[in-house]
């Protein structure tokens, strides 16, 4: 890459020279016609249909020279035969082109220029970065001594018409703080300095340039114009313009300048590294060049608005750095200048629109990311890799020794276990005011039918044990409810108002309520705490809403302040009130337990665990396994000296 930057650079140095014409009398279709025929004739005779006159058109090659009839706008080498000299001069006022009324009449400077043209040949030009480049022919130059290569003989030319003489030669202390300047961005240090004054050998700057563009610093410096031009940034751009991790791409940059990778892979990697066959990690951290447009992570952004605008960014900066050549107006019209039709930009337009990107994040790591570590971390990454990967083996190996401890050890937990802390009851009634309430064969209670702003659900449950000393409260996802939450508010949210237990004796005496002494849940909203629940004031109660839809499902335990001791033939009947302000936050699914510890928590470790060792080994399922093999690996000594 190194020559052709290099070429690059020194053809933009001396541009003015190569491209203006070497005599006077030499017209430029680019500079001197294209502008007249766009700013005079295109209203007539442009690239909008609707308004063109005459079947003629200037703004392309074939309309321009167009057989109309018999007539020619222009014929190469004959002014006097061209209908646009014809026009621009007319006998009759009454038909000078443009039209007097359009208020813009050409000079006579432009109608010289146009009659010139036409003379030598109205030779037409494409837009100038369609035309392949030439190699110009060496200017006439008098101090022909002066010139050390073809460079030199253009600079030497364009200071010979101005009537200038060269500079001098630059001292060569002067001359190493300009290459390196120019090479590394960075000045020498007076090492480097001293050691090429005290160098007097031919090749001694020669040398020197070689040192340079081997210097890690010379990518640095020459990555500055791809930089500017392939808009990079450390930052989104917008409003806050929060940071945003770009500089692994822009150090590849730079290792690619430094490597002098080839243009045409330079290029190739970047637009669509990531679609190669078998693309490596640097060929897709390449592909960054079409993120380092600007993301906008504003709340109230259109997410649709903002991609689409994201993938115009990524294709007109191809275009510009690239095709050299602009490709902004076309995107809504056809362009008096650019070269490329609304239609074709459209078609360009679809290579590009598969970005999944909206906006959304706005954090330096803006999905879809990249992992890209250096060289030296992915040699540490493939040793942890290894590493990770003998664990595992030696973890497995463990596990299949040690089939007969873990089968004595479960025996053994049987014993100490215990009582299972929670009791599941299937429900004898079920019952709600406005709603129907149906069974489910886990006993959990389903509320359907019409929603009611307002609900009170009663459910009676047998006493399966001999004591009760409290009751648990699952409140549980189901599809019915919106998107799949706890109830068909709009948030998913409920408001328990009330929660109430009562004793019904099996010898009809009257029913005794249950007093609540404490209770605790696995979330609360704010102040809807679950104690609130049983304060007898329906304006209070407990809810879980956290600001979104409520996708968790939630427990409460209600405490009694003294065990019941009812006997297997009573029965409890439950009422769940939802009375608040808010309407439809009734409890969609719900499950109820009994238990007879003395201090009944919310953890259902435990029980869970006993559930899963009373099952016998052939029929437990994966959960049951996994929670057996996780309590048992945590007891083991040998298995966690291993992690």
């Amino acid at each position: 890459m190194h020559s052709r930057i290099v070429q690059f650079v020194l053809i933009i140095a001396i541009a003015p020279t190569i491209f203006r014409p070497a005599i006077a009398a030499d017209i430029d279709f680019d500079r001197d016609i294209r502008p007249i025929l766009s700013d005079r004739c295109y209203t007539c005779h442009g690239p909008d249909e609707k308004s063109r006159k005459a079947k003629l058109r200037f703004d392309t090659k074939a309309g321009a020279f167009a057989d109309l009839d018999g007539y020619h706008a222009i014929v190469p080498g004959k002014p006097g035969e061209s209908e646009l000299v014809l026009r621009i001069d007319p006998d009759d006022p009454s038909d000078i082109m443009p039209p007097k009324k359009f208020n813009r009449p050409l000079s006579a400077k432009q109608k010289q220029l146009l009659k010139d043209w036409i003379k030598q040949g109205a030779p037409w030009s494409e837009h100038w970065s369609f035309v392949p480049p030439k190699r110009p022919a060496l200017s006439k130059v008098a101090n022909g001594a002066w010139s050390r290569n073809a460079i030199d003989n253009f600079i030497l030319a364009k200071l010979e018409r101005e009537s200038l003489a060269p500079s001098p030669q630059a001292d060569k202390r002067t001359l190493i703080r300009r290459v390196t300047l120019d090479l590394t961005g960075l000045p020498p240090t007076r090492g480097e300095v001293e050691s090429f004054l005290n160098d007097n050998s031919p090749d001694a700057y020669e040398k020197v340039v070689d040192r340079l563009l081997g210097s890690k610093h010379y990518g640095e410096r020459m990555s500055w114009s791809w930089l500017e031009a392939a808009r990079y940034a450390d930052s989104n751009g917008y409003q806050g313009d929060r940071e945003r991790t770009m500089y692994p791409w822009r150090d590849w940059v730079i290792g690619a300048f430094n490597k002098n990778m080839p243009y045409d892979q330079f290029t190739v990697w970047q637009l669509a590294g990531d679609l190669l066959p078998n693309a490596t990690d640097e060929q897709r951290l390449a592909t960054a060049f079409c993120r380092n447009h600007m993301i906008n992570g504003e709340g109230g952004r259109i997410a649709e608005e903002n991609r689409v605008e994201y993938v115009f960014d990524q294709m007109e900066t191809m275009s510009t750095v690239w095709l050299g050549m602009t490709m902004t107006c076309c995107r809504c019209h056809d362009h008096k200048y650019d070269p490329i039709s609304q239609s074709e930009y459209f078609k360009l337009f679809a290579f590009f629109n598969q970005t999944p990107v909206n906006g959304g994040g706005g954090n330096p790591q803006t999905p879809p990311v990249l992992s890209a570590p250096t060289g030296e971390q992915h040699k540490q990454l493939a040793q942890i890799e290894l590493e990770i990967a003998d664990i595992v083996r030696q973890l497995a190996e463990h596990t299949r020794a040690s089939g007969a401890k873990q089968a004595a050890w479960e025996r053994e937990q049987l014993k100490t276990i215990g009582a299972r802390q929670w009791h599941t009851v299937k429900p004898a009634v079920v019952k709600a005011i406005h709603q129907t309430l149906k069974p489910l064969d886990d006993h959990s209670v389903l509320a359907g039918g019409a929603n009611a702003d307002n609900d009170t659900y009663t459910v009676t449950l047998p006493a399966t044990l001999d004591q009760i000393t409290g009751i648990r409260l699952e409140t549980l996802r189901h599809p019915t409810m919106t998107k799949n939450s706890l109830s068909r508010a709009e948030s998913g949210n409920f408001v328990l108002t009330g929660f109430e237990v009562q004793v019904l004796p099996a010898n009809g005496v009257k029913p005794q309520p249950v007093k609540i002494a404490s209770a605790a849940a696995t979330l609360e909203q704010g102040n809807l705490k679950i104690t609130t629940a049983y304060d007898g004031n329906k304006n209070t109660g407990w809810a879980v809403w956290e600001g979104r839809i409520v996708d968790k499902e939630h427990t409460a335990v209600f405490r009694f302040a003294e065990p019941i001791k009812a006997g297997k033939q009573a029965t409890l009947r439950i009422t769940l009130r939802h009375d608040s302000q808010h309407k439809r936050h009734n409890i969609g699914r719900f499950r109820l337990s009994l238990t007879n510890v003395a201090t009944p928590t919310l953890d259902n470790h435990n029980q869970a665990l006993a559930d899963a060792l009373r099952t016998p080994v052939k029929t437990r399922n994966a959960a049951q396994k996994k929670i057996i093999a996780d309590t048992y690996r945590a007891t083991d000594t040998s298995y966690q000296a291993l992690l």
